[in-house]
């Protein structure tokens, strides 16, 4: 009997020790747990925290194969690049439209980058912003001429320029790359900081090099989306009027509210024989090459949209008459792309049948024509 009561109080022992091993190492791993737990905690604070701060003040954003970092130019304008082990080649100048400024293109720029993460840096305008774009589209034209410059001068290894411009951006930049057109602006800074003169032989030579190029960079792409091309007068162009020639008309005579740009859009800047500017642009003049610039890139297209801009007109989007247009129930989607419904090569010939609208002594028919539509 001794001995049965003996080994029941070792099992009995044993099954304590064992229990007291198991709350132990229970213990244990609730402390462990929890230890971690608070280690998740700290991790996610601090990195909330990181995320904060590269927001807040260097713009750098982690959540990709190549991070994109956002290098502020000055008065608002900013580039931006992937980090990589390569110097891009390619600036993409971007444009904004109406009392716009360069933040619009923040999240269009970052998937350009994105897309190209090795080649692409985009510069995103900023010297025609907010009120700035009432100053009309000439002097906007020169201002961004000079941006551009500015920027191509800082990456001495850009050799490729595209350009995007949205709404007003677009006729802006028409007339930018028409001041930046085949010429040596190297050589101008130069003598202006009074580094060398080049004697007439040279000075032939370097226009040569230079002859075909956009800021003497290779011209590849020149993109505009809903720009009104043909100004916002005549052939129903503003969709808000409803096609109410009184309306357009009341319209046109307060245009002096968006200023000289509202004079250029309504074609009402016409004097002393001149044609509006929007007329001049679809022409080569002596000082300005508008259609020679326009053409020495690769590729030109025009996006527009076809329904629910009631600012700018499908006609005046796609350089086209209205009754050119096709037809909505004909429109045929883009596979690739949804929300594209038309693809267009654009007819070089002028067609004869024009509808003779006159501004100003001058044809709305003669501004009509282009490379390339996409419609949307």
């Amino acid at each position: 009997m001794g001995s049965v009561e003996e080994e029941m109080k070792e099992d009995s022992k044993a099954v304590e020790d064992s229990n007291l091993e198991m709350g132990s190492e229970k213990k244990e791993n609730r402390a462990e747990m929890q230890k971690k737990g608070n280690k998740d905690k700290r991790k996610k604070k601090l990195k909330q925290r990181r995320n904060f701060i590269l927001r807040r003040f260097s713009c750098i954003r982690m959540d990709d194969e190549y991070p994109t970092v956002d290098e502020p130019t000055g008065e608002g304008s900013f580039n931006m690049q992937a980090v990589t082990d390569r110097t891009p080649t390619h600036l993409i100048v971007m444009v904004n439209g109406i009392i716009g400024s360069a933040q619009n293109w923040r999240y269009v720029a970052k998937q350009f980058v994105k897309a190209y993460p090795k080649d692409v840096l985009v510069h995103c305008s900023e010297s025609n912003s907010a009120m700035l774009t009432f100053d009309g589209v000439d002097v906007m034209g020169k201002r961004l001429a000079d941006e551009v410059l500015s920027v191509v001068q800082k990456h001495p290894n850009l050799q490729k320029i595209s350009f995007l411009g949205h709404s007003l951006g677009g006729l802006v930049t028409r007339y930018a790359i028409a001041v930046l057109y085949g010429k040596d602006f190297t050589r101008k800074s130069h003598e202006e900081n009074g580094d060398c003169k080049l004697d007439e032989s040279k000075e032939s030579l370097s226009e040569d090099k230079y002859k075909g190029k956009i800021a003497g960079l290779d011209p590849v792409n020149f993109i505009t989306s809903a720009t009104p091309h043909l100004g916002s007068r005549g052939h129903k162009q503003v969709p808000l009027f409803c096609g109410l020639y009184t309306l357009e008309k009341v319209a046109s005579h307060t245009a002096w509210i968006l200023g000289r740009t509202g004079k250029h859009l309504f074609l009402t800047d016409g004097h002393d024989g001149k044609p509006p500017l929007l007329f001049q642009m679809v022409n080569d003049s002596e000082d300005l090459q508008f259609i020679s610039a326009l053409q020495s890139f690769k590729r030109r297209v025009a996006y527009a949209n076809v329904r629910h801009d009631h600012l700018v007109g499908w006609s005046t989007s796609s350089l086209r008459r209205r009754n050119e247009l096709p037809k909505r129930r004909n429109l045929l989607k883009n596979d690739k792309y949804p929300h594209i419904v038309n693809i267009e090569t654009a007819k070089t010939a002028i067609s004869q049948e024009e509808t003779d609208v006159r501004v100003e002594g001058f044809r709305i028919a003669d501004m009509e024509g282009t490379e390339l539509l996409y419609e949307f």
